[in-house]
């Protein structure tokens, strides 16, 4: 009986049987088979060496599996990627950069800075335009019980009691001059109607007086004469024996145009400081005063609480815009003290022009 042959298949055909490889032409490869046919004696069998194995064809080279996902993004394309990491960061360390960095501004973006808000406020308030519109025209009023100012008089030394109700040393009967001085016994304010020299002030301001002096912008003094009263609303008539060459009357409003909350001030000369200017609104009209020492209510009044206080009496009530709208006439406190609590009262222009036999409009 025949051996089998060790080799009944060529290398390349035992390789084979796993699976077939392409070759790069796309043709299967030919797998060459060398079957021996049984020899007709053992011995011949055993002195047969074995064919060699036909040589396998060239496998083709199988495509190396592409990496997926940002595997194959970082390692095909790195140069892209820090680049768009970098466009990324940017805009992140340019703001950082911007919030941490304080910015110092230029000398020419403060001056833009201050010429835009002083245009858009205005250099002077409104209060302080109407003031300067109003202040050649507002004037200071004393009234004196004397007909002629005082002269020197002597001094003289006068004897007195010591301790024990004995006589203190008698002087050396020397005297010497002393000026006496010159004491007003009411002070107020008042404001120019007619640049001719009219003055519109309180008749209480200088009631019972025998002397006037009037007390200009420019500081000049004059006499005064009063020409015309209103008692039913407290109002005199001051005309003064010179002016300035500068003079200017004010420039009146009807007070019937008044409302509510509307912003007006007070000019004068309160304790005889001045002038002083003080600020508020209108907080009622038509409104009725009793002085302490009146018989007859005030009546028609404007009701402001800008300050006024003893020495404003006389004084203009004033619009924002300049315009005279009333005489301040007297304040209101529940404690009968005289001074301010916030309640005062002006007399309305048309009246007080009235005292003056001008028609103000």
């Amino acid at each position: 009986m025949g051996r089998t042959p060790l080799y009944s298949s060529s290398a390349a055909s035992f390789r084979g049987k796993g699976r077939a490889r392409t070759p790069a032409g796309g043709a299967p490869a030919a797998s060459t088979s060398v079957s021996t046919s049984p020899a007709s004696s053992p011995d011949s069998t055993a002195s047969r060496p074995c064919p060699p194995a036909a040589p396998a064809a060239t496998a083709a080279p199988v495509a190396a599996a592409r990496p997926r996902g940002l595997r194959a993004f970082f390692g095909r394309k790195p140069v892209l990627f820090f680049a768009g990491l970098l466009a990324a960061l940017l805009p992140v360390g340019v703001y950082v950069g911007m919030q941490t960095a304080p910015h110092v501004p230029a000398a020419e973006d403060i001056e833009k800075v201050v010429a835009k808000t002083l245009e858009q406020r205005g250099v002077a308030a409104p209060a302080a335009k109407a003031y300067d519109k109003i202040r050649p025209s507002v004037v200071r009023v004393r009234a004196y019980a004397s007909a002629a100012p005082p002269q020197h008089q002597a001094k003289s030394d006068k004897p007195g009691k010591g301790k024990g109700g004995g006589a203190d040393k008698a002087g050396d009967g020397k005297t010497e001059p002393d000026a006496v001085k010159d004491e007003a016994q009411s002070i107020g304010s008042g404001v120019v109607i007619v640049d001719s020299g009219i003055i519109l002030t309180n008749l209480h301001v200088v009631a019972g007086s025998k002397r006037l002096k009037v007390i200009f912008h420019d500081g000049m003094e004059a006499s005064a004469t009063l020409i015309g009263a209103r008692p039913e609303h407290d109002l005199a008539v001051l005309q003064a024996g010179a002016i300035p060459d500068d003079l200017v009357a004010a420039t009146m409003a009807p007070a019937s145009e008044l409302a509510l909350g509307q912003p007006v001030m007070a000019v004068g000369f309160p304790f005889d400081i001045g002038p002083s200017v003080t600020t508020g609104v209108v907080s009622g009209l038509n409104r009725e005063f009793r002085a302490a020492d009146d018989r007859e209510p005030l009546t028609r009044l404007i009701q402001f609480d800008a300050a006024a206080n003893p020495g404003s009496s006389g004084g203009p009530l004033v619009t924002m815009e300049g315009d005279v709208v009333g005489i301040v006439t007297g304040i209101l406190n529940p404690t009968d003290q005289g001074f301010f609590v916030g309640i005062a009262f002006a007399v309305p222009i048309e009246s007080a022009a009235g005292a003056a036999g001008l028609s103000p409009f």
